[in-house]
């Protein structure tokens, strides 16, 4: 054993509050950023009557999964609408598709990097193990040092929680792309950003999509869990629930996630299989 202690939490503590006194006016930025991206989705849905929002959301799943599938969002989006949680949806899906398109906008490019470059992908790899077997609670810690409590900060701890599997999806799938198809390109003559636009891209997309999938799961699963620093939605019906011992409210938001993350998993899925296919 050592003779003392090693300081992490104070060297923690001490780069926290170092980053929020300097970079005070960045934190502001992505914070208005942020509400930006969520007022926007939330209001363009909650300007649909939400019959309207059923039918354009089966429509989108009817092309991607199927009758049956569009047929359960159907009766699953009425339910929602029946019990009185459909705010609460509609918040707690613009939440997750802000988080998503952050994931995917810093998430891509960071996963095509890492393909593309093995130094680059021996770094990343063990600071993508150590994102994944952390603790879905500590996401918490930071994000609300650096924006306090609300809306935000549940964003940005879902986006980094949900972050990895789409790094680690995009560099699998490009790295899987098949060599022969890769020297075809290089003999005739195609540029880097040629080859991978309309070569590594094309022939992987199955597997990002599938990254993607993963990672509006995991969002899904943080929203909840982000409820408790006053994100909102669905996830605080969960957490009044709990803290009130009222087993039916409780359960009755659960159920509105399951279904959510139902439609969502099987219209990103089927985006994926078609891709497949093309």
């Amino acid at each position: 054993m050592l003779p003392f202690r090693i300081p992490i939490r104070d060297w923690i503590s001490t780069a926290v509050d170092y980053l929020v006194s300097e970079y005070a006016a960045v934190f502001d930025a992505f914070s208005a950023l942020v509400y930006f991206l969520v007022d926007n989705f939330k209001d363009g849905m909650m300007y649909l009557h939400p019959l309207a929002l059923i039918i354009v959301i089966a429509a989108i799943t009817l092309k991607m999964a199927g009758w049956r599938v569009a047929l359960f969002a159907v009766l699953g989006l009425m339910l929602s609408e029946n019990i009185g949680l459909w705010r609460a949806f509609v918040e707690t899906l613009a939440l997750v598709l802000t988080a998503e398109l952050l994931v995917m906008v810093v998430g891509l490019p960071l996963g095509v990097f890492a393909a593309r470059n093995d130094r680059f992908h021996s770094i990343i790899r063990p600071v993508l193990d150590f994102m994944q077997t952390m603790p879905a609670f500590v996401y918490l810690i930071p994000a609300v040092m650096f924006f306090g409590l609300g809306l935000v900060p549940g964003v940005v701890a879902t986006f980094v929680f949900a972050l990895p599997p789409l790094i680690r999806l995009t560099n699998l799938g490009i790295r899987q792309v098949p060599k022969e198809l890769v020297e075809a390109a290089d003999a005739f003559g195609a540029t880097g950003s040629q080859k991978l636009f309309k070569v590594q891209i094309p022939v992987a997309m199955p597997t990002i999509m599938a990254g993607v999938n993963q990672s509006i799961m995991l969002g899904l699963s943080m929203v909840v869990i982000a409820a408790m620093i006053g994100a909102g939605g669905l996830g605080e019906d969960v957490l009044r629930g709990i803290q009130r011992l009222q087993v039916g409210q409780g359960f009755e938001a659960g159920l509105v996630v399951v279904i959510m993350a139902i439609i969502l998993d099987r219209i990103t899925a089927g985006l994926g299989e078609q891709r497949s296919t093309t």
